[in-house]
């Protein structure tokens, strides 16, 4: 007899509903279930498979179960609470170590062995559904445990734990980059036949096999000339007493394209010069780096302290005390450069740290290009294809009961906003199909702002997604955590995971636990009525009233004629409704508000904190 990884000790069992365990044994075999002193039977049907239902229990534990065919398997610490499945791409994968400066506080606080976490492996199969995970076990919140935990995932946890008292466990099944299709079922995928044909394709092997094949090759070929062509690792621009007299200059943080140097690919290395005073001298350091397009290894006195492969991780590298001396010291930074822009990303933390003192790393530093390359060869990402995921990272999950689901993903859809509510509203149908739970709340997260403000209105692919997700909510049970104002417009993984937690746990409050007081986002839109010039909104989830966040006038308004040419718009809150207009457009028709990439001081909000979703909406006549 064998039990799926889920079901294992530590787990959290759905609380108040019937839950059913299950495995497999020989066909025909007879399987008992010993728990609360009672007895459960089932017999393993010709698939080998069994199942028995628990009736529902009511929060609490630790519970044991003890199951007996021809073995006998006990699993131990079992709760009962709330379980919700976090799903998703990066920025639910996202863990609590990646925060782990930001939020040093909370996570020295936290030991909360009622908030569990399983880790579902990043797999695909594109063949068929599988019947189990392939690893993970179940991690409470403590000291040894909270960094491997999905951050936005513990803060929604922490913050619903607060409030119910109730043990919370998270299935984290998420993968960066995923797109939305990967998720679906490849039955649900038939209709949208595009990516249904390439689920096809992708069950040959053989196809499989090639692709990565030849991408191998090709990156190898790649870093092999790279490495065989760069001068600095040749002549050791990475000691400590290599003459740099004649390098150029640069400000950092910044990207060389904006140099001399231009727009090349390859590697360009960096280096400097500071002087560590002898308080700071032989002792364990920390080195902040920013962030690096796209990747680097990094040097101090020569010997190498740390490296990071791609772009979006923050470069937070730890050293013992033998390297840093009293006096001179020099930093060297070999930097590769995969395509695009490379360079040293703005508005991120550049120094050195030795307990509470630092040095600042900004400012100038010397650069030579060690080689030029033509940018990598494309890669085909195969783990991202159709159906992939939802038959390795969510049909294995499908027996567990649950509470409901968070949601976060969206970047890797970008490309095509136009298709994403069709494609979300039937993943949502989906998973409450394969689960046969009903429609259990599904909370998804809207997309963050993200890039440089611009400062007339713009034609965005982040903004029409935004809409598409704002459509979604037509679906029956579900919830949207708005977070334009939690992002960071130099970084697609913002750091403020907390934000995105708690008011995914508001929409919970409301969707999963019928709190009727609860206010769970800002304002929505309602309803846009002309009336001469002036647009008249109204809105839902205006809680105790419409307001600005900063006090200031509303801004991020815009509207347009039926040229469609949108021009920034003047507006007031009136009372519960908000009046836009522009002396620029005499008969508006359309109407947009916090449209862009990153709608810089978007401030309409309601009085609770929380902010409206940016919409576009066309306008209604009065009659």
């Amino acid at each position: 007899m064998k039990l799926p990884r889920l079901i294992s000790d530590g787990m959290v069992l759905q609380r108040d509903a019937e839950a059913k365990v299950w495995g497999w044994a020989s066909p025909g075999e007879k399987v008992s279930l010993t728990f609360q002193k009672k007895k459960y039977n089932a017999t393993a049907g010709k698939d080998g498979k069994w199942h028995i239902t628990l009736p529902p229990q009511k929060a609490g534990g630790p519970y044991q179960m003890a199951f007996k065919a021809s073995n006998e398997v006990v699993v131990k610490d079992i709760l009962f609470g709330d379980v919700w499945v976090c799903s998703g791409q990066s920025n639910m994968e996202l863990t609590m170590e990646r925060v782990q400066d930001k939020y040093a506080d909370i996570i020295a606080q936290t030991n909360n062995p009622n908030i569990r976490h399983f880790e579902v492996p990043d797999k695909y199969n594109f063949k068929k559904p599988n019947a189990d995970v392939e690893s993970g076990s179940w991690q409470p919140a403590t000291p040894e445990n909270i960094l491997k935990f999905s951050a936005v995932a513990y803060f929604f946890a922490k913050d619903l734990y607060a409030q119910y008292k109730v043990p919370v466990g998270l299935i984290n099944s998420a993968l960066g980059g995923s797109p939305a299709e990967a998720w679906i079922s490849e039955e649900a995928l038939k209709e949208f036949p595009g990516y249904y044909k390439q689920a096809q394709q992708f069950k040959n092997d053989a196809l499989i096999d090639s692709i990565e094949t030849k991408d191998k090759a090709l990156s190898n070929q790649w870093y092999s000339k790279l490495n065989q062509n760069d001068v600095g690792l040749k002549q050791g621009w990475a000691e400590a007493d290599f003459d740099d007299e004649d390098w150029s200059q640069m400000t950092l943080p910044g990207y060389w394209a904006d140099e001399a140097l231009g727009n090349v690919n390859g590697v360009v290395w960096f280096r400097k010069e500071i002087n560590v005073p002898k308080s700071m001298a032989g002792k364990p350091a920390k080195l902040l780096l920013g962030r690096i397009v796209d990747a680097d290894e990094v040097y101090i006195n020569g010997k190498k302290v740390g490296n990071t492969t791609y772009q979006y991780p923050p470069r937070r590298y730890m050293f013992s005390e033998d390297v840093l001396k009293e006096g001179k010291n020099t930093i060297a930074v070999r930097v590769t450069s995969n395509g695009g822009r490379g360079g040293f990303v703005l508005d991120k933390p550049y120094e050195l740290l030795v307990g509470d003192q630092s040095i600042d790393l900004k400012g100038e530093w010397k650069y030579k290009l060690g080689a030029q390359m033509e940018p990598t060869p494309g890669q085909t990402f195969v783990r991202w294809k159709p159906v992939g995921l939802y038959n390795a990272m969510v049909a294995p999950l499908t027996d567990y009961r649950i509470k409901g689901v968070i949601w976060y993903q969206g970047e890797s859809n970008i490309k095509n906003p136009a298709e994403y509510t069709a494609l979300m509203s039937k993943l949502i149908s989906d998973w409450r199909k394969q689960w046969k739970q009903g429609d259990f709340p599904f909370i998804f997260v809207q997309l963050a702002n993200f890039m440089e403000p611009k400062s007339t209105p713009e034609k965005s692919n982040w903004a029409a997604l935004r809409q598409a997700q704002l459509e979604t909510l037509a679906v029956p049970s579900t919830g949207m955590a708005v977070t334009i104002d939690a992002g960071e417009w130099n970084d697609i993984h913002p750091l403020d995971k907390k934000t995105v937690g708690e008011r995914l746990a508001l929409q919970a409050r409301k969707l999963a636990y019928n709190d009727k007081k609860v206010v769970a986002s800002g304002p929505l839109l309602q309803s846009v009525q002309a009336q001469g010039n002036k647009l008249v909104l109204t809105f839902a989830n205006t809680g105790s009233g419409l307001a600005t966040s900063d006090n200031r006038p509303l801004k991020h308004f815009a509207i347009a004629g039926k040229d469609k040419k949108f021009v920034w718009a003047n507006a007031d809150i009136q009372g519960d409704r908000v009046v836009v207009w522009s002396d620029r457009v005499a008969d508006p028709v359309f109407i947009r508000y916090a449209w862009a990439d990153n709608p810089e001081g978007a401030n309409l909000y309601n009085k609770e904190g929380l902010p409206a979703s940016p919409f576009e909406a066309t306008v209604t006549r009065e009659l």
